[in-house]
């Protein structure tokens, strides 16, 4: 096997390929999560490289805890032995979780990010539809926006659905939906599909929806400024009305000829 530039998960899946059949039944919900978590990782490339990371992350630890407990903190060879054995099966199971857990965090983050740019995308298409701009043609603009945003980057997955592979818009956007992981923009989705299928108004459906979720993000702005509000108030009274409260009360003991305060005691 050659390494040079090769990139990790194609090294891992060239070692250990063949040998994590076995072990992907384990894994039954990490293909879906990296799907929706626009990982562009195979899924059996993925495990190949979560399993082989726990196998070097172990035999260090095996190989680095016996001598750090035995030669620097004097524990006998034994039990720096059984310590480092632990420690290595330890790691290698949290890597695996390490590896299982990250695509969930990064759709969670992609979630958030896509509900946030949802109410100014659907007043940007409401824009394009009234115009008469095709659906097909509606998501090749926002595909082409020079904006860094998520939905962008979905846009073209199902632009290439179509261009490249020869998938219609409809099975595109079925597709879309399927691997989104906000469950808010899956239903935006598969309404603009109803709407299409049913030969509804376009224009009516993205401008209501634009309002709905331009409404949900007015009550969202302001949860979050009572929350902020709420917390500056804690820092006003924790730490700056209750530090001078303490002086205040600790100086009033000592007038009053208060005793027996041990490391409160003003004297």
């Amino acid at each position: 096997i050659k390494l040079g530039v090769t990139k990790p998960q194609v090294f891992a899946y060239n070692l250990l390929g063949s040998k994590t059949v076995r072990f992907l039944p384990l894994f039954k919900d990490l293909d879906e999560n990296l799907e929706k978590s626009n990982i562009k990782i195979n899924f059996k490339a993925y495990v190949s490289l979560a399993i082989l990371s726990s196998l070097m992350t172990s035999v260090s630890i095996l190989i680095l805890a016996p001598i750090i407990l035995y030669l620097l903190l004097g524990i006998p060879m034994l039990s720096a032995l059984l310590f480092g054995l632990g420690f290595s099966m330890l790691s290698g199971a949290l890597t695996i979780v390490g590896f299982c857990l990250y695509p969930v965090y990064k759709a969670d983050n992609l979630k958030r990010k896509i509900e946030d740019e949802l109410p100014f995308v659907t007043g940007y298409m409401m824009v394009l539809a009234s115009s008469g701009v095709t659906p097909e043609k509606i998501f090749r603009s926002i595909a082409r926006m020079g904006v860094p945003l998520v939905i962008t980057e979905e846009s073209k997955r199902i632009i290439r659905d179509v261009e490249l592979f020869g998938t219609d818009i409809i099975s595109a956007l079925e597709k879309a939906s399927k691997r989104s992981p906000s469950e808010k923009f899956k239903n935006f989705i598969e309404g603009f599909i109803a709407t299409i299928h049913s030969g509804g108004n376009l224009v009516s459906y993205l401008t209501e929806r634009s309002k709905q979720y331009m409404e949900l993000k007015k009550v969202a702005l302001k949860k979050f400024a009572d929350t902020l509000s709420i917390l500056s108030e804690f820092y006003v009274a924790i730490l700056v009305a209750g530090p001078s409260l303490f002086v205040v009360m600790l100086s009033v003991m000592g007038m009053l000829g208060s005793g027996g305060m041990g490391l409160l005691d003003p004297k």
